[in-house]
């Protein structure tokens, strides 16, 4: 597996990697969720790469992906995988450890 630190800058802020396949309405609506999030949310801490695994299709195995759109919260730490579209604010930010 690649190293996830070589694909984000070295700081303290949140490091989200968001896997899609393609350009679908569920693919889309996640990004957009977890843009405004990091907007919302994280304000300048924020820090996101975003992975098509219709075109990058070694990710998903790197990265033992089953389901997309998923999103992997890499730090800070503890590691977490959140599946589907974002769409729950609420619940995005409790798996995310950023509200109890």
């Amino acid at each position: 597996m690649e190293t996830i630190s070589k694909h984000f800058k070295d700081s303290d802020d949140y490091k989200f990697i968001l896997f899609v396949s393609g350009m679908s309405s569920k693919s889309l609506r996640a990004i957009d969720n977890i843009k405004k999030i990091g907007t919302d949310y994280f304000s300048d801490k924020f820090d996101l790469k975003i992975i098509d695994i219709s075109v990058h299709t070694h990710q998903a195995a790197n990265y033992q992906i089953i389901a997309v759109p998923t999103l992997m919260k890499i730090a800070p730490a503890p590691l977490r995988l959140i599946v589907g579209d974002l769409s729950d604010t609420k619940k995005v930010l409790k798996i995310l450890d950023v509200i109890d």
